[in-house]
């Protein structure tokens, strides 16, 4: 396995409202959760980081990812790129992150340029690691060539309808994680017979099984959003769910290629 990451985390894309993510966040915590994502585009790091202060848990417990550069945000200078994660760390209310991607190899991206800001911020202790985001094996090549740091994180939308087998080998082979979003594929898992019958076998939920699916995977680790308290719980309890090999290649062999996060500007397109 690459560096330590607890593998499963809280996902909180969407901005919503300020008291229900500061809550959410809060209980995470609470309830077990040590790894949070967020991002500059999301638009509730700061609710993200008051979470973090309302709960019981001492900051270097916890492994907080946020994410920059998406498509014309913050601007294609280093400097740009700098100032962009200090406001992010304002927002937080931290001195570093643990993880800081890269959102999207698109627009302003330029991987000499943003990934020199992101190294330099590593070794000034404002980043601890480096990943990005949304990236295939082309981009992942030219982002390995230009780094000196080592490549922390792909996050990708993976799950069991979209299983990424291509970049999860390449997750392997290159020694990084492949951070899965969307994983429960934003509950399209629950109509999937595949795992809806492993889920019944187990007295699970779909969810939980599709996110046991996910980590029985080397080096996966998953970021699921939830707002609910019973579900944000119920995800957690997902690393005690141990499917046998007969249902894991049975929901491997789930033969669709299901996209739900599609941009005009992505690698794949």
């Amino acid at each position: 396995m690459p560096g330590a990451m607890p593998r499963i985390g809280l996902g909180t894309y969407s901005a919503s409202n300020r008291e229900q993510w500061i809550d959410c966040v809060r209980t995470a915590l609470d309830a077990g959760y040590r790894h949070l994502d967020t991002a500059q585009v999301y638009e509730n790091e700061e609710y993200v980081g008051e979470g973090m202060r309302r709960a019981d848990v001492p900051r270097e417990d916890v492994f907080l990812a946020t994410k920059t550069v998406h498509v014309d945000v913050p601007g294609p200078e280093r400097e740009d790129v700098r100032e962009a994660v200090s406001a992010c760390l304002d927002r937080l209310g931290t001195d570093y992150v643990d993880l800081l991607y890269v959102h999207w190899p698109a627009g302003c991206y330029d991987p000499e340029t943003t990934l020199g800001a992101f190294e330099e911020l590593r070794e000034e202790g404002a980043v601890r690691h480096v990943g990005v985001s949304n990236f295939e094996p082309e981009t992942l090549d030219v982002a390995l060539d230009v780094l000196d740091a080592p490549l922390f994180a792909n996050q990708v939308e993976c799950h069991p309808l979209l299983q990424q087998e291509a970049l999860r080998e390449y997750a392997v082979e290159h020694d990084h994680w492949l951070v899965a979003y969307c994983p429960i594929a934003r509950g399209e898992v629950f109509d999937v017979p595949e795992i809806t019958d492993v889920a019944d076998a187990h007295d699970a939920t779909a969810a939980q099984v599709a996110l046991a699916w996910l980590l029985s995977k080397e080096n996966v680790a998953v970021v699921p959003r939830s707002t609910s308290e019973d579900h944000i719980r119920q995800n957690l309890a997902a690393r005690e769910l141990e499917l046998d090999r007969e249902e894991i290649e049975r929901i491997d062999g789930i033969d669709r290629e299901h996209r739900i996060i599609d941009r005009e500007y992505a690698p794949w397109n």
